[in-house]
């Protein structure tokens, strides 16, 4: 029994590794019965297309791993190796588009992207209902706020990355879009009970499982109506409760990475391992830091569980199940990269308020800083890139006492101020409104949420930061 205890216990794992190359320890226990790895940019696991293809296929000549990756397009991308934006424009401009059939036609391309460097599970489609503004987490990863308009894009997103190849992986159940607290940094409470879930937050959940999303991960939120004070990736009334009773998802489910301090902070990862299992949780996403070391004390805390009695075996018998099913290979595949169709979202994601000034030569392009979440990372963003001689691009701290430099700087040319989330970012507003005040001509670039709008302004939406809603801008920009 030890050894196939050991076994079952490894395939729920999905741990992280450094460098792009597959080192020993991982190989070894991808022949022992590790479930599978999660490749993280930040880990170095993605220098390249070539590399990253290479990489995957390495694991596969010593098992038959699920290879997952954090890829939602727009401005949670990893393909890059966060060295450069994303081709595709994220959820938020393909909600504010609302053509179903152009998010489908995305997630297809960006699906067989994936297909083609060996990843077959990917951790996407984002399908909470963003009705939180001041949303730190979420915000433009949500196809919007309207919890129909979310189930009909996350039931199109399921589908194109399906018919690539590539298990899709909804998420973050039961639903992030109404905290203001980020679950990497602590435990985010959603003041929700059951009534309002059900019309809220469980809708997009319900169509992505209509879809026939193979994967659900879960989120370290504590939900107080639901869990009773338990992160929901702990929690059984979340998981078993609702996803899989009333819900009736039967493919696996995958936890959120459980070195954040929402599952784990206080308890540890080993016995936040064991209470996921308890809940109901499948595969255990460990973390970007996890290796080798916590792999092992992982597996140690699974087995002692079982051992003691604490953890049926039947549980994890049924988790080990429902892991091979994802390793099998999905119904579709065949599809071929499609970039035409992120740009086109892109473009057609962007919105105009006034009216666009000519540029007699090239104006001057004031970039203002904007920090990110952990699930953004490093990854670049603005105008600069791709407006290239066309403009003077220049970076600001976002204080007003910026504003008189920049507008000497600005002096007989236009002047363009890229924000990006300005309703969360004070000095942003406070900069803006101080260009804006001695320059009325300038036009704003938000390339966050369009919350905050001053009033008269000529603006540009373009709802997401990725390479494909940069293209766009500058083209509205540079428009004769």
């Amino acid at each position: 029994m030890s050894d196939d205890l050991a076994r079952l216990a490894r395939a729920a794992l999905l741990p992280g590794f450094t460098g792009s190359t597959a080192p020993g320890w991982l190989l070894a226990e991808l022949e022992r019965g590790l479930g599978g790895v999660t490749l993280f940019a930040i880990n170095g696991n993605v220098p390249g297309p070539d590399a990253l293809a290479a990489l995957t296929a390495r694991l596969r000549e010593a098992a038959a791993p699920i290879v997952t990756i954090d890829e939602e397009g727009g401005d949670v991308t990893r393909l890059s190796g966060h060295l450069s934006a994303s081709p595709y424009p994220g959820n938020a401009a393909l909600g504010r588009v609302d053509d179903t059939a152009l998010t489908r036609r995305v997630y297809r391309s960006l699906g067989a992207e994936l297909a083609e460097v060996g990843v077959n599970v990917d951790f996407a489609p984002s399908v909470d209902v963003n009705t939180a503004d001041d949303n730190p987490v979420i915000g433009t990863r949500s196809f919007g706020s309207d919890p129909e308009l979310v189930a009909r894009h996350a039931a199109a997103a399921v589908t194109g990355l399906q018919e690539a190849g590539v298990a899709a992986c909804a998420k973050h159940f039961p639903g992030h879009g109404a905290t203001v607290e980020d679950s990497h940094l602590g435990i985010p409470v959603v003041d929700a009970d059951l009534e309002l879930l059900d019309r809220r937050e469980l809708v997009p959940f319900r169509a992505a499982v209509a879809a026939g999303a193979r994967a659900v991960m879960t989120a370290h939120l504590n939900l107080p109506a639901v869990t009773g004070g338990v992160p929901a990736t702990l929690s059984h009334a979340a998981i078993t409760g609702l996803l899989r009773e009333r819900l009736g998802f039967t493919g696996a489910i995958i936890t959120d990475a459980l070195d954040m301090a929402g599952a784990s902070g206080v308890i540890g990862i080993p016995e936040a391992a064991v209470r996921a299992l308890l809940a109901g949780a499948d595969l255990l996403c460990l973390g970007p830091r996890e290796h080798e070391e916590s792999v092992a004390a992982v597996l140690a805390a699974i087995t002692g569980a079982v051992r003691s009695g604490r953890l049926p075996l039947a549980r994890l018998a049924d988790a080990a199940e429902r892991s091979a099913a994802l390793r099998a290979d999905p119904a579709g595949a065949g599809a071929k990269p499609d970039r035409a169709a992120g740009l086109d979202a892109a473009r057609r994601a962007a919105r105009v308020t006034g009216t666009l000034p000519g540029f007699a030569g090239p104006p001057l392009v004031v970039q203002l800083a904007a920090d990110t979440n952990i699930a953004v990372g490093p990854t670049p963003w603005g105008l600069g890139p791709v407006l290239g001689d066309a403009a003077e691009t220049v970076a600001a701290a976002g204080s007003a006492a910026e504003a008189p430099a920049l507008l000497e700087r600005a002096t007989g040319r236009g002047l363009v101020v890229v924000l990006r989330d300005a309703h969360r970012h004070a000095g942003q507003r406070a900069l803006a409104t101080a260009l804006l005040t001695a320059r009325p001509d300038a036009v704003l670039v938000e390339m966050g949420l369009p919350v905050w709008q001053p009033e008269g302004a000529t603006y540009i939406a373009t709802y997401g930061a990725a390479e494909a809603n940069a293209h766009a801008a500058a083209e509205l920009l540079l428009k004769p």
